[in-house]
């Protein structure tokens, strides 16, 4: 079966990547600039290298290459637009990444830089998606079976907001060692999962890839982490987790296998806008959830393995709310 050559292949690069990338960002002096507002233990982590995400990006798009030759011969080209769709994400986190080494700054592009960069990137995807015959604007309920007819524009809309949105939500997601990965390797099994359902082979080859190239990352990347992944590679995680959503048109079950990302984004929404309303009061010790966890006592090794945990057991749930999306 050609996504477990994916996975091996993608395991296989990344970990030997990782012997190669990690010393050369030393020798680049390419450190993460530690936020000065957080956890103040995080200071240790300071010069810890940085856009260690070029170790999976590199696999991934090896093992689609390789194991989903077969699917681009053939004239399937939905697994590399998925990738490439991803591959633009993790540009602009890498452009960001620069930014912050070039000013030795935690601060990168601005917001309405990185908004405009991400919005063009949605709105070029549906498109190339749509006229390609990769996805439709029927919305499909998970558990309710039933599907929710949008005209064009609106559903161009309402997929621009989602991308980007998930894009970011993982982006925040990445503020300790491992969670990132931790988090979303469960939801590359997911989509794995449905797309060997689905029986959407060229689609399980890229999901593989993203579960092999992170497995293998994470052995660089758990507590205490040897690297960050970065915006770099943040960013081409979102990319792939809206994108596969969307290649296999069930985008709406995003907020459920990636309830962690949803929850850190509205904990970071709650905390500035109850800091205005308040005039500086704090609802949270600090934003996003993750460290006010930490701050409390979690431990990050607790952190990565209660939310990948729980993203495990709703990617599970969410399997049974969608297996019945395409007639078997």
């Amino acid at each position: 079966m050609r996504y477990i050559l994916s996975f091996i292949v993608a395991f296989g690069v990344a970990a030997i990547a990782g012997q190669i990338l990690i010393p050369l960002l030393h020798r680049l002096k390419a450190g993460q600039s530690i936020r000065a507002d957080g956890p103040s233990w995080h200071m240790a982590k300071q010069g810890t290298p940085t856009m260690g995400g070029l170790m999976f990006i590199l696999a991934i798009g090896a093992a689609v290459a390789t194991a989903g030759w077969e699917d681009i011969r053939a004239g399937n080209w939905n697994h590399v637009y998925v990738f490439l769709f991803a591959l633009v994400f993790g540009a602009i986190g890498f452009l960001d990444d620069f930014q912050k080494l070039r000013h030795h700054d935690n601060e990168g592009l601005t917001a309405p830089q990185k908004f405009l960069l991400q919005l063009a990137a949605a709105i070029v995807f549906t498109v190339l998606m749509r006229r390609q015959g990769y996805l439709t604007p029927n919305l499909y309920v998970p558990f309710l079976g039933v599907e929710i007819i949008l005209p064009w524009s609106l559903y161009m809309i309402f997929a621009a907001f989602v991308m980007v949105g998930t894009v970011n939500a993982v982006n925040l997601t990445d503020g300790i060692d491992g969670l990132a990965t931790g988090v979303t390797i469960p939801v590359a099994l997911f989509y794995l999962a449905v797309s060997a359902w689905y029986g959407l082979n060229e689609l399980t080859v890229v999901s593989a890839a993203l579960a092999g190239g992170l497995s293998a990352f994470l052995i660089y990347n758990f507590h205490p982490a040897k690297v960050f992944m970065g915006d770099t590679g943040s960013l081409f995680l979102g990319g792939m987790v809206c994108g596969l959503a969307f290649a296999l048109d069930i985008p709406l079950v995003i907020p459920l296998v990636g309830l962690i990302y949803v929850v850190e984004v509205l904990s970071d929404i709650i905390q500035v806008v109850y800091y205005r309303k308040t005039h500086g009061k704090r609802f949270f010790r600090m934003a996003p959830l993750h460290h006010h966890l930490e701050i409390i006592g979690w431990s990050e090794t607790k952190l990565f393995c209660i939310f990948s945990g729980v993203t495990l057991v709703l990617c599970c749930l969410a399997f049974l709310g969608v297996m019945d999306r395409y007639p078997m």
